[in-house]
């Protein structure tokens, strides 16, 4: 739930995305803005809160699959987020310490935490500032330059980017072809977003995101698959991310913030809502 679409001045007079959505993971950095603009969505649409944490556990699946199973040892993840447990290159380096991560993010508060968490690994780990709807601005950042190797494999990971990809603004199948054709093939694309097919309810969600701010488009799973149509996927394919390789003893995420259990497992009451994504590559 991170919004990489704009650079931003650090301001609490607004709600951040990514500052939100950390606090549904249980971070703490956040403020009475974000809190507000988190417990207003929830009101309206409570299934959020499931879907953001699975979101973060399909993170680490897909990682640990990319890095342990396709041998991919660089990543560009778009649209990060605040920092929290198990991040990307701590997944990744879970598998091979010498595995190179590229954050990219636009919230200056992301940025700071960012930097102060990696600023003893800067060899194999970078944040930039870059919107990425100028694909051109994350592969020419000297940081990219210097940790990704545009002749091996990489991953891109849009991890819940998708929905503030407003086709309004820039087709994300745009940014993605630009990314994934960077370097020879085979180059991987872990993705999710928030769908809901109740296509109606999407539309109001995508309206009260937008009028705080935050650029935001619901789809429904046909729209994703055609807007990845002609990448191949890992089994088991685009699916509600819950169900994506599942593992019984993965990770625990912290606990949901007290003001936030109420709505706990409410994705139960609106199963046709929630996030769906998979990995692909390029055949």
């Amino acid at each position: 739930m991170t919004d990489p679409t704009a650079a931003q001045a650090f301001t609490t007079d607004f709600p951040s995305s990514a500052r939100g959505y950390g606090w549904m993971l249980g971070g703490k950095d956040n403020y009475r803005v974000d809190r507000e603009m988190v417990l207003e969505i929830l009101r309206r649409f409570p299934a959020n809160l499931d879907s953001a944490r699975a979101n973060r556990r399909f993170l680490g699946r897909a990682v640990r699959h990319l890095a342990a199973e396709c041998g991919v040892r660089q990543f560009i993840d778009l649209g990060c987020g605040l920092p929290t447990d198990n991040n990307v290159h701590q997944v990744a380096q879970n598998i091979d310490p010498k595995a190179r991560v590229v954050y990219v993010d636009t919230d200056p508060l992301v940025l700071a935490h960012g930097r102060a968490l990696l600023a003893d690994d800067a060899t194999t780990t970078a944040i930039i500032t870059a919107d990425i709807r100028d694909p051109n601005a994350v592969l020419d950042a000297p940081e990219t330059q210097r940790l990704i190797d545009f002749n091996e494999p990489y991953a891109v990971l849009m991890f819940s980017v998708g929905h503030h990809l407003r086709d309004q603004d820039i087709h994300p199948r745009l940014i993605i072809d630009a990314l994934l054709m960077a370097g020879p093939r085979i180059n991987y694309l872990a993705f999710s977003q928030a769908v809901d097919e109740n296509a109606e309810r999407g539309r109001q969600m995508a309206d009260t995101f937008n009028a705080v701010g935050i650029p935001w488009q619901n789809r429904t799973p046909e729209q994703v698959d055609a807007m990845l149509d002609g990448l191949e996927t890992v089994e088991p394919g685009l699916v509600n991310v819950d169900e994506w390789r599942p593992e019984p003893f993965e990770p625990k995420l912290p606990p949901v913030p007290a003001a936030l259990e109420e709505w706990e497992g409410a994705s139960k009451h609106t199963p046709e809502a929630y996030e769906y994504g998979g990995v692909l590559f390029l055949p």
